[in-house]
C-alpha cells in the first residue's frame, strides 16, 4: 500500500501523462506554433534560472569531501549510461524509427534527476546530502557535457549539432543559470519561502516543453507512421536499460566498498534520468516534430524509473 501511495502521490508523473495525452488530443499546430515555441523558450529560461537560484555553492563544496561517491555517480551517469544508450540506439535502429532509436543515445547522455533522486534516497534511509550534491553537480555539468557528448556520438549515426545550437544552449541554459547564481543571495529566500508555488511552476514549465515537443510529433504523424509494435520494442529497450542502470549502480556500490547508505544514494542518483534537462534541451536542439520522437524513450524511462524507485526505496528502508 505504501508503494502504491508513493506512485499515485507523485504529481509529476500525472503532469507528464496529461501533457502527452493533451498533445495527442489537442496538439499545437498552425498559427499557434510560434506562440507555443516562445512560451517554451520562456519556460526553459525559467527552469534554469531556478536551478541557478536553488543550487547553493556551499553544498557543492561540502559534497566534494565524499569524492569517491561523487566520482562514481558522475562516471556512471555520463560514462556507463551513455555507452549503454549508444549501444541500444545502434541495435534498435534497424527495428524502430531512427529518431526514436537515437532517443536512447540522447537518454544515455542526460544527467540524473535532482528532486526525485533525493526523495527516494530519503525514503530508503540513504545518504540524502550526498545525493543532493551529486545530482546538483551532475546537472550543472550537464549543461555543457550532455550536448557535447550527444553531438560527438550522434554524428556517428548522422545527426549533426550545429554551432547555432550551442549558442542557443549558452543563451537559454547557461545565461539564466548564471543570472540565478548572481541573484541567489536575494532571490533564494523568496524561492524557499514559496517553494510550493515555485515547485509547481517548475514542473508545469517542464510539462509545457513535453507538450509542445510531443505535439510536433503528433502533427508529424507519430501515431499513424509509427506502428504499435515499435512502442513495444521501445518498452523492451527501456526495460533492458532499467536493469542495467539499477543493477549496475547497486553492483558498482558494492564493488567500490561503499557503506550501505552511500550505495542507496548511488542507486537513485545514478540510475534515474532527468526530463527536466532532457525536454528543454531537445526543444533547443531540434524542431518540435523531431524533438517529440527523440523524447519517446526518455518519457518511457522516466515514468518507469520513478515507478520502480518507489517499491525499491520502501524495501531498502527495511534493511
Amino acid at each position: 500500500m505504501q508503494t502504491i501511495r508513493l506512485i499515485l502521490s507523485d504529481k509529476f508523473i500525472w503532469l507528464l501523462s496529461i501533457a502527452v495525452l493533451l498533445a495527442t488530443l489537442l496538439p499545437v499546430s498552425g498559427a499557434a506554433v510560434p506562440y507555443a515555441s516562445f512560451a517554451v523558450s520562456a519556460a526553459i529560461f525559467w527552469i534554469f534560472l531556478l536551478h541557478g537560484i536553488r543550487l547553493e555553492r556551499k553544498e557543492v563544496v561540502e559534497g566534494i569531501r565524499n569524492w569517491r561517491l561523487q566520482s562514481a555517480i558522475f562516471v556512471f551517469v555520463f560514462g556507463a549510461m551513455t555507452l549503454a544508450g549508444l549501444a541500444l540506439s545502434m541495435i534498435l535502429d534497424s527495428f524502430i524509427t531512427s529518431m526514436i532509436a537515437i532517443g536512447f543515445l540522447y537518454l544515455g547522455c542526460l544527467p540524473s534527476t535532482v528532486q526525485s533522486a533525493a526523495s527516494y534516497t530519503a525514503i530508503a534511509k540513504g545518504n540524502v546530502g550526498a545525493s543532493v550534491v551529486a545530482a546538483a553537480a551532475v546537472n550543472l555539468s550537464s549543461i555543457i557535457i550532455t550536448p557535447v557528448l550527444f553531438a560527438l556520438l550522434a554524428s556517428s549515426v548522422g545527426i549533426i549539432i550545429t554551432g547555432a545550437s550551442f549558442i542557443k544552449i549558452v543563451t537559454m541554459l547557461l545565461l539564466p543559470f548564471a543570472i540565478g547564481q548572481f541573484i541567489q543571495k536575494w532571490a533564494r529566500p523568496w524561492i524557499v519561502k514559496y517553494k510550493g508555488i515555485t515547485g509547481w511552476a517548475d514542473r508545469l514549465a517542464i510539462s509545457l516543453a513535453v507538450y509542445v515537443a510531443f505535439s510536433g510529433a503528433v502533427v508529424g504523424g507519430i501515431w499513424q507512421q509509427v506502428p504499435a509494435q515499435e512502442f513495444l520494442i521501445v518498452g523492451l529497450g527501456v526495460a533492458v536499460l532499467l536493469v542495467f542502470s539499477f543493477g549496475g549502480t547497486w553492483l558498482l556500490g558494492g564493488w567500490a566498498g561503499f557503506v550501505r547508505n552511500d550505495r542507496k544514494a548511488l542507486l537513485f542518483g545514478g540510475a534515474q534520468k532527468s526530463i527536466a534537462v532532457g525536454a528543454p534541451l531537445a526543444a533547443i536542439l531540434f524542431p518540435a516534430d523531431a524533438a517529440g520522437l527523440l523524447l519517446v524513450p526518455l518519457l518511457f524511462y522516466h515514468l518507469c524509473s520513478l515507478t520502480l524507485s518507489a517499491p525499491l526505496a520502501v524495501k531498502l528502508a527495511m534493511d
